[in-house]
Order: structure tokens, then sequence, then C-alpha cells
């Protein structure tokens, strides 16, 4: 690549010197670099094709990803070369930024594609298939729910057992344990850990961050019998994995998003390139 830039230089320069008025563009240099740039683009958007249709076997992916890369960056002086270093009317400028942010975005999306997948490792022990992970998230709320199942047959087995009276509709119980601790439980499962538990990619949560669950569950565990703790540390550890999900998810949008802005501004770019050629032709 190196190679071809140099290349490239040699050629501008050479272009140059039998240049004396009017603009590059509609020299026959200005013409070969405007032709290179505008082949360039089009092998750039023919990636997106090779990704929507993987059955086609041209080359690998990996191929093609590097081609992209290399051939991105030759993109840069291939159009200011066409320009001459001047660009011209506003047609002639909005093309050349739009090219300049498609490159630059397509920078910034290889950067985190390089960097991203090594940090979730270090910051998402508990990383699972994204396309699991509203299964995982299920499993992990049918799991707490059997939990707080479990924390009231431990209650009724140390002595804290319900019944209904029949006259009044009410429960009862029927020992001297106070049912506030059990209460208090099902009341903070019900209001803050279900929900969060619940909802993918609850960011806003305070539960989301770790400190916070931690005083919750510290707190809970001075208000719980000690036979409970074992449940209160199988919850604790759910809204780990919890967060652990929503972290990937976040991390997950963060590595693809940046398509959302890249491939739409690549296709405009291409369609502006279309005009920007029609439009220099008419006037050659």
């Amino acid at each position: 690549m190196a190679g071809l830039t140099v290349v490239a230089i040699a050629i501008y320069v050479v272009a140059q010197q039998r240049h004396f008025t009017g603009a590059f563009g509609g020299t026959g240099g200005g013409l070969f670099f405007g032709v290179c740039g505008f082949a360039l683009i089009v092998f750039h958007n023919l990636l997106s094709l090779r990704k929507r249709f993987p059955v086609w076997r041209i080359g690998k992916s990996q191929t093609w990803m590097r081609a992209h890369l290399w051939f991105g960056l030759l993109t840069i002086p291939v159009v200011i070369f066409h320009t001459g270093f001047v660009l011209g009317g506003r047609l002639s400028a909005l093309t050349f930024w739009l090219c300049m942010i498609v490159i630059a975005s397509g920078f910034v999306g290889a950067t985190l594609q390089h960097f991203m997948p090594r940090l979730m490792t270090q910051r998402v022990p508990m990383e699972t298939i994204y396309d699991q992970i509203d299964r995982v998230q299920g499993q992990l709320l049918a799991e707490a729910d059997g939990l707080i199942k479990d924390v009231e047959a431990t209650a009724a087995k140390s002595g804290v057992l319900l019944f209904k009276n029949e006259e009044k509709g009410t429960a009862v119980a029927t020992a001297s344990t106070s049912l506030e601790p059990f209460e208090e439980l099902r009341s903070v499962y019900q209001q803050r850990l279900r929900p969060f538990l619940a909802k993918r990619g609850d960011y806003g949560n305070p539960l989301y961050q770790r400190s916070n669950a931690k005083g919750l569950f510290f707190r809970l565990r001075k208000l719980i019998p000690k036979e409970v703790h074992i449940v209160l540390d199988d919850l604790e550890n759910i809204c780990e994995e919890k967060r652990d999900l929503d972290r990937q998810s976040r991390m997950h949008r963060v590595l693809h998003g940046w398509l959302l802005v890249h491939v739409p501004l690549a296709y405009g770019l291409l369609i502006l390139v279309i005009v920007h050629a029609i439009s220099a032709i008419r006037y050659l």
C-alpha cells in the first residue's frame, strides 16, 4: 500500500508540472485520480454486499476487511490529488468532506473491533452468546423467583408458619418469630430486584451499579435470619450475572452501532460521487 501511495504522489507531481491554469480535477491527471477514487469507493461498498450475501465465496472475509482498511487509507491521497488541494463548488466540497467522514468513521469502527472484544473479555467474565442473552436472562429471573419461594419454605421450617384464616381471609403467624424480615425481603424483591432482573439493559437502575447492590444485600443480611443468607448470596450472584449481560449488551451495541453511521454515509457518498461525476462530464 505504501508503494501505491508513492506511485500516486509521483503521478500527481508529474501532472502538476504540466498543469498551469484551471481546475486540476478536469485535467488528465485529475480525471485519472477521479476515476481511481470512484473505483475505490465502489470497491468499499462491495464489502457490505459481501457481508449481506456470505454464500458468495469470493475471497475470505478477513482478506476483504484488510483490503477495505488499506484501500480506505489509499482513498485519502487519491481524493486529495483529484481536487488538486482545491475543493471547488459546493457539490465538490460536500463530496470531499463526506468522503473524509466515511473514512474516519470506518477507522473508528476498526479501532473498536480491535480493542472492544478484549475489553469485553476483561469486563464481562460471564459473557454469553449475544443472541442467547434474552433466554439466559429469563432463566436468571426464573431462578430468582424460585429462590424467593425457597425463602418462604425456609421461613416455614424455622417456625414462621402461615395459614389462611378462613373467617377473616388473612395470613397469620403461628410462631413467635416475626414475619417482618421475610416481608421486607419479599417487598425488596418485588419492587427492586425483580424489575431489574426482568428488564434487559436497565442501565438507569441503581442496581446496575455493583456498589448499590452490595449495600442493599448488606442491609438485607442484617434483617434476615442467617439460615436464609445462602439465598441472599444466590440472589446477589444472579444480579451480578444480570449486570454482566447488560454490560455485554451495551458493549455489543457500541461495537456494532458505528455501522449505523458508517454504512448509510457510505451509500450516500457513492450517490454523491455519481452525481459529481455526471456533473463534471457535462462541463468537459
